[in-house]
């Protein structure tokens, strides 16, 4: 199995996410990216706090799913991140986040 497959498969457990700062997810091997982004729920109160939190979110798939070094993004790499983004997303469980994710990603599809 490819370490990409291998990210893929592990990924959502690894976008860990914490509200109030605590800390959340970690993996259980070491040799697998990890990356916590951290919150205060108070962000999800506002449209314009959940599309921040978007934004750092999509920063770190992009982070955990890097490309290689060419100009275009590979469909594994694109697959890694959108995998990454919707599990995060659904970790939350908070509905205006889940409405930018739903507009973010029927505008890329």
């Amino acid at each position: 199995m490819s370490l990409l497959a291998t990210k893929m498969m592990l990924l959502g457990g690894f976008v860990g996410l914490a509200a109030a700062g605590a800390a959340a997810a970690s993996p259980t091997n070491n040799d697998v990216p990890a990356l916590s982004v951290r919150y205060h729920a108070d962000m999800l109160a506002t449209d314009s706090g959940a599309r921040a939190l978007y934004h750092r979110l999509v920063k770190a798939a992009e982070i955990v799913c890097p490309n290689d070094h060419s100009r275009l993004i590979s469909w594994q790499t694109r697959e890694c991140r959108q995998q990454a983004l919707a599990a995060a997303v659904g970790k939350i469980h908070n509905q205006r986040l889940a409405a930018v994710h739903a507009t973010a990603t029927s505008k890329s599809g």
